[in-house]
């Protein structure tokens, strides 16, 4: 593709997205192929870990079209991961729902977390900013505790936090990039999880993002795949443990979603303009599809809903 191809590219993106950025109620009962854009985007590259701020086109975090109905009124969240792309939208979601929210991201994702949280504060909610290093163990350990001392409380944890990086040969993917993944993906799980639990009580929620990596992994995405099928396991056995106490644990599946993650290492750079095209719906999801799964398994209406993975990927059939 052409510099001036990316860019009339660019542009029609940006005006579908402009079309598309709209109310709820103007949203209702439109075509799903069509309710969100198809979009095209230009090869580009960002250093990790990426930011909603440089993406191009904008990812759509529900700012404008999501609307909330209390369903989460009163209630207070831990989102990692929680300053751009899926985490974003279900911070937004969540706010918009009556939650106060603490977000834990990397420091150079600053510029993105800042966005969030003048989104949050506009409903009224408390939003906590909570800068840090998920791959360090001392980090994790203490950000449930953090996220309690801004919040005054902990009712639902979403462990959305995740790197992807593409690496086409196991050959080519060193040690420091397979560690680092499992430290950040679900390792962290495990340590959050386990400093969360004393502030957590009857009716709390536990939320896990995995991949449909986990049932259909791509070749060069091993790592990241691999430690995606380990937290479909992981909550699995958790929500089995934790269920007695009242404290429920569920998942959810992205296909794919238009987000910093896959411009930042996570997919070829060659294959961006193609993102998403083929899944069923014709297109890549936007992060604000994605939002309404996790507001369900956040709130009361799913108290019989514990070890399930909601998939959210335009149809592709997974086991």
């Amino acid at each position: 593709m052409s510099d001036s191809d990316a860019r009339d590219a660019h542009a029609r993106d940006a005006h579908a997205q402009d079309a598309h950025e709209t109310t709820t109620d103007q949203l209702v009962g439109q075509d799903p192929v069509d309710r969100y854009p198809s979009i095209t985007p230009p090869e580009q590259d960002q250093p990790e870990p990426g930011l909603d701020a440089k993406l191009l086109p904008k990812a759509d975090i529900g700012e404008h079209s999501y609307r909330g109905t209390g369903r989460l009124e009163g209630r207070r969240a831990l989102i990692t991961g929680g300053d751009s792309g899926i985490g974003a939208a279900v911070a937004v979601a969540f706010a918009r729902e009556g939650a106060d929210v603490a977000i834990a991201y990397l420091p150079a994702e600053q510029e993105d977390a800042e966005h969030v949280r003048d989104i949050i504060e506009k409903e009224g909610r408390t939003a906590v900013l909570l800068p840090g290093d998920l791959s360090d163990r001392a980090e994790c350990e203490a950000l449930p505790g953090k996220a309690v001392e801004g919040l005054g409380g902990l009712d639902i944890l979403v462990n959305n936090a995740g790197k992807q990086i593409s690496i086409d040969s196991l050959e080519d993917l060193t040690d420091e990039q397979l560690t680092t993944t499992f430290d950040v993906n679900i390792i962290a799980m495990f340590r959050i999880v386990k400093a969360a639990l004393p502030h957590l009580s009857a009716g709390a929620s536990i939320i896990n993002t995995t991949s449909v990596q986990a049932y259909d992994p791509s070749p060069n995405l091993l790592d990241y795949a691999s430690t995606k099928a380990a937290i479909n396991t992981f909550s699995k056995g958790l929500a089995q443990q934790l269920a007695p106490k009242g404290i429920r644990v569920n998942a959810v599946a992205p296909g794919p979603i238009w987000t910093p993650l896959q411009v930042s290492g996570g997919q070829p750079k060659e294959a961006l303009p193609e993102f998403g095209k083929d899944s069923p719906l014709g297109r890549a999801g936007q992060p604000t599809e994605l939002a309404p799964a996790y507001v369900f398994l956040a709130s009361h209406e799913s108290s019989f809903v514990l070890g399930d993975t909601l998939v959210v990927n335009g149809g592709t059939p997974m086991p």
